[in-house]
């Protein structure tokens, strides 16, 4: 007996690998150019861009747009993400899907480990702009935007699973991208990242979140 539904998703999970691989070259190929010292002109000239007049200090438009970049930039806080990745297990335990929650749990874990896991090895300074803001951690690659690829990009392939709906399913799917994206921009805009910071969290992020995918999609296709 066959089962042409089986070859399809091997097929879908197959291509998917790819991506993750991708991603991964990106990520390395900015970590190295980082390490050369490379990245300075690049990263300068995006800053700067961003900047009223050109002064370091203060990030360009009105101060409600800079207001709005903290708003933001706090989606992808340790405190917002941790609420929202305990708020979805808890469901998903009490609609009895503790495959679903372990899933998510394992991929958000493990990346946020990977992410601080690298911040030291690498031991990049924080760009010298905007003091108002408190860091913890150095620069490289972006927590902000490695894990929170790894939680909206994670979050976004489980509810497009749990949809019926193909067009809702691309929403989910768009969602999780947008906010991703988004944390990051703000990083850049208030200052607190280089853009190869966050172009190397977004990379990793994603990876992770992917490889994650494709693990629980191969189990999947195992239990069946």
């Amino acid at each position: 007996m066959q089962f042409p539904h089986l070859t399809s998703a091997r097929r879908t999970v197959l291509i998917a690998m790819v991506a993750p691989a991708a991603l991964l070259g990106t990520f390395s190929f900015v970590a190295d150019e980082v390490i050369e010292g490379d990245t300075i002109g690049f990263d300068r000239a995006v800053t700067l861009a961003l900047r009223d007049n050109g002064d370091i200090m203060d990030p360009f438009g009105p101060a409600w747009l800079e207001e709005a970049g903290r708003d933001i930039t706090s989606f992808g806080s340790f405190s917002v993400l941790g609420l929202i990745v305990i708020l979805v297990l808890i469901s998903l335990l009490i609609v009895r899907r503790p495959r679903a929650a372990s899933y998510v749990g394992f991929a958000v874990i493990t990346g946020t480990v990977l992410s601080n896991t690298l911040k030291q090895v690498f031991d990049r300074p924080r760009p010298e702009m905007l003091q108002a803001m408190r860091v913890f951690t150095s620069s490289f690659p972006s927590g902000h935007a490695t894990v929170s690829a790894v939680v909206y990009l994670t979050l976004a392939a489980l509810l497009a699973r749990l949809c019926t709906n193909v067009r809702l399913a691309v929403l989910c799917i768009f969602t999780g991208i947008f906010l991703t994206l988004t944390v990051g921009v703000s990083r850049v805009y208030l200052g607190v990242h280089y853009p190869t910071d966050v172009i190397a969290g977004w990379s990793l992020g994603a990876a992770w979140a992917l490889l994650c995918w494709v693990a629980a999609e191969l189990l999947d296709l195992q239990r069946r």
